[in-house]
């Protein structure tokens, strides 16, 4: 979703989008996943609104829609504030939880993969290397972590095993992950592994897809432990 800036009568900056709230939430988004927003900093909802030149009630949707997603934390009196990164343990944890159904679900993938499904593949892959052009960095990489979360998430789809979907879906695995690291070496990395396990998809191979996905993982599980050093 674009946001486009305009400049009201006062000088301040406020947004265009096609859905105010859709705007704010971007805007929000994109401080979070790059830091401009420190994990644990509180979002008074009041500055937000003034900085965006909206009212209030869209930056309550918004908030509550990164609550959702886990990337907000909302306290009784204090309000909202953006939640703090994962421990090192929780980071290790996860990555064990992933290893464990990642490459499984790659394997049952391939088997299940029709031309059809196959081209939805390479157009989530094709979405995280090209897509839209984001007008800024911070724009690009934040995508990027939403891509990279449709990407792995259509592979689980096409596997057929709803239960881990949805375990890992709820774990908003690739927006905590990203958020520990701005760094572009994340996104070329990932995508060079992408481009390795869709050979294995398009060659029908599922041990080299079971394979790929199991060093996907790992190789990202070692990019982003430097997060921790």
């Amino acid at each position: 979703m674009g946001i486009v800036a305009e400049t009201g009568a006062g000088g301040a900056a406020s947004l265009r989008p096609a859905s105010v709230v859709d705007g704010v939430y971007d805007s929000i988004y994109e401080r979070i996943m790059s830091l401009e927003i420190a994990p644990g900093a509180r979002i008074p909802i009041d500055v937000i609104a003034r900085d965006l030149n909206v009212s209030q009630t869209p930056v309550r949707e918004a908030l509550s829609r990164l609550e959702r997603e886990g990337l907000v934390r909302k306290a009784h009196l204090i309000g909202y504030s953006a939640s703090p990164q994962l421990s090192r343990k929780e980071f290790e944890d996860l990555f064990a939880f992933r290893l464990l159904l990642e490459p499984e679900c790659a394997r049952l993938a391939t088997l299940n993969l029709t031309p059809d499904s196959l081209r939805q593949l390479e157009e989530a892959a094709a979405d995280m290397g090209h897509g839209e052009a984001p007008v800024d960095r911070t724009s690009r990489y934040s995508r990027f972590a939403r891509a990279d979360a449709h990407f792995h998430d259509a592979i689980l789809k096409i596997a057929g095993n709803a239960v881990v979907r949805h375990a890992l879906a709820d774990q908003h695995v690739h927006l905590h992950l990203f958020r520990l690291m701005f760094h572009t070496r994340v996104t070329q990395e990932a995508l060079e592994e992408h481009e390795n396990l869709l050979a294995a998809f398009r060659a029908g191979d599922a041990a080299a897809a079971e394979t790929a996905m199991r060093e996907h993982i790992s190789r990202s599980r070692d990019r982003l432990m430097l997060a921790f050093e």
